[in-house]
């Protein structure tokens, strides 16, 4: 299944995806409103439903997508997890590969639509462009073994984890350079688990006003979704609805000195689960 999150002439709704309609599930799980987290809490018991459910629908063409979930209690994000792209951060900023796994928060404050504007900050004027394979956990876990970890696991959406460089390399943590308002799309919908024959077996690309950037498949990860869940989990309850950003291939902007100006329209797609397309503009 494809679920979304939709608005048309008026509230944002939950729904699912059917070649070119959109279903509305509002009648499904009414107590959930537009939380796909609620939702996502209990898919298993109401997916029977939702498959069946047919009507009413919408044309694709005529909706306003929405970021698929925007209330997740967590949105995780892993640093340098394809070798290419370790290896150009070592050259361009001096940063070593990790000896772990290297995770950051992005403030869920920072999510966006898949096709809404993102904002340039004027405190900075180094904002770049990562385009990412992002999970989303299905169940609240602890302890979760590398085995176990795709049983977890709700589905999985397209992501740019934008990036304001000047502001991530100020502090010893990556926190505030990725967490800006509007720095966070995802979407365009989230393609459930059992869509994917295999998530290590997809190809990551992103386009720059229409130049390939970067391309990869999500099998060059350095440690895969499985072992970063394990990792995490670990540490931490996952919940939910909770967003895991699973690393960068190489090709990213402060690698070729090129950062986001207005006007900019940068597309990252993924085999499989869509595309997201946003345009650059100039904020506070």
């Amino acid at each position: 299944m494809k679920l979304v999150r939709f608005s048309q002439k008026g509230p944002t709704r939950i729904g699912k995806v059917v070649g070119n309609t959109v279903v509305d599930l509002s009648a499904i799980y009414p107590e959930a409103g537009n939380s796909m987290r609620a939702l996502l809490a209990r898919l298993p018991e109401l997916r029977a439903a939702i498959e069946a459910c047919d009507l009413p629908s919408f044309d694709l063409a005529e909706v306003t997508l929405e970021a698929p979930i925007d209330d997740p209690q967590k949105f995780l994000a892993i640093g340098m997890n394809y070798k290419a792209h370790a290896d150009e951060a070592l050259k361009g900023a001096g940063i070593p590969l990790p000896t772990s796994q290297l995770w950051f928060n992005k403030q869920v404050s920072c999510i966006n639509g898949p096709y809404s504007e993102v904002e340039i900050p004027s405190v900075s004027n180094q904002v770049d462009y990562e385009a990412e394979l992002g999970v989303i956990i299905g169940k609240r876990c602890r302890n979760v073994s590398r085995a176990d970890a795709r049983a977890v696991i709700a589905g999985y959406v397209v992501c740019n984890d934008v990036t304001a460089r000047d502001w991530q390399f100020r502090s010893p943590t990556y926190t505030l350079g990725k967490s800006f308002d509007t720095h966070g799309p995802i979407g365009p919908w989230i393609t459930t688990d059992d869509e994917i024959a295999d998530p290590h077996a997809l190809t990551l690309t992103l386009d720059y006003n229409g130049e390939e950037r970067q391309r990869s498949s999500t099998g060059d990860m350095i440690y895969d979704i499985f072992d970063q869940i394990e990792y995490l989990s670990t540490v931490m309850t996952l919940e939910p609805g909770d967003i895991l950003a699973t690393g960068t291939p190489a090709g990213v902007g402060i690698a070729s000195g090129t950062f986001m100006k207005p006007g900019d329209v940068v597309r990252v797609t993924v085999d499989g689960l869509g595309s997201i397309e946003n345009t650059f503009v100039a904020g506070r």
